[in-house]
């Protein structure tokens, strides 16, 4: 099953306060590989941008006007994710803004036996310290310089990095001019390093069982 990370921006913190959102993207990988399918869309909320939220993400109800609306990137939108393991930060967030939208549409709420809220991975892996997206870059050492604004495109990104490093696996590395590995590698190096000097002794006795085994064998 291939894996979807996905992120939202939204006019503010509650669909039922009548925020909307105003961003969804999502990052589809296979084995946490980007398999190069991304799906990325800026919405129209129909609604006022709050200046609160403008100076998080920087979308201008100007910027907004002119973009589609939810029901028309709904259907592209649930086609992408279909089937496949959805990894959001903060599920909780996420998952009530776009349940929401999709219910006004009368479309079918997102499964959440394909979701993994990677914040709650994060508590179990660090419990007590800040597990915010922010927070988790610096503890692995993910660079943030690109985040001067929250982008959904963006952190999607970085909670791939994020998710990697909190399962503690590494990407594979591909190596396109030879298969050999860093360990064979050294294995090579080490192999018949030390030289053995044979006596005189043995030599003779080695050229005593080469005439004894030619006889037997041509006799």
């Amino acid at each position: 099953m291939n894996e979807i990370f996905l992120d939202t921006e939204t006019t503010g913190l509650s669909f039922k306060e009548g925020h909307k959102i105003v961003e969804i993207a999502c990052i589809e990988t296979k084995d946490l590989i980007p398999t190069g399918k991304v799906f990325h869309k800026l919405i129209n909320p129909k609604r006022d941008m709050p200046d609160q939220a403008f100076k998080v993400h920087g979308f201008s109800d100007d910027f907004l006007k002119n973009k589609e609306t939810f029901e028309k990137v709904a259907d592209e939108f649930l086609n992408f994710i279909k089937g496949k393991k959805i990894i959001i930060h903060n599920a909780a967030f996420d998952l009530s803004f776009l349940d929401g939208e999709l219910s006004l549409i009368k479309r079918d709420k997102i499964e959440k036996k394909f979701v993994i809220d990677s914040l709650e991975v994060a508590r179990n892996k660090f419990p007590g310290t800040s597990n915010s997206l922010d927070a988790l870059c610096k503890k692995f050492n993910i660079d943030l310089s690109r985040r001067v604004k929250h982008n959904a495109l963006l952190d999607c990104e970085l909670l791939r990095e994020v998710y990697i490093n909190l399962l503690d696996v590494r990407e594979p590395k591909f190596n396109l001019s030879n298969n050999i590995s860093e360990k064979n590698v050294n294995e090579i190096k080490d192999y018949n390093k030390a030289i053995i000097k044979i006596t005189d002794d043995e030599l003779k006795k080695h050229e005593e069982f080469l005439k004894s085994e030619l006889r037997k064998n041509f006799y």
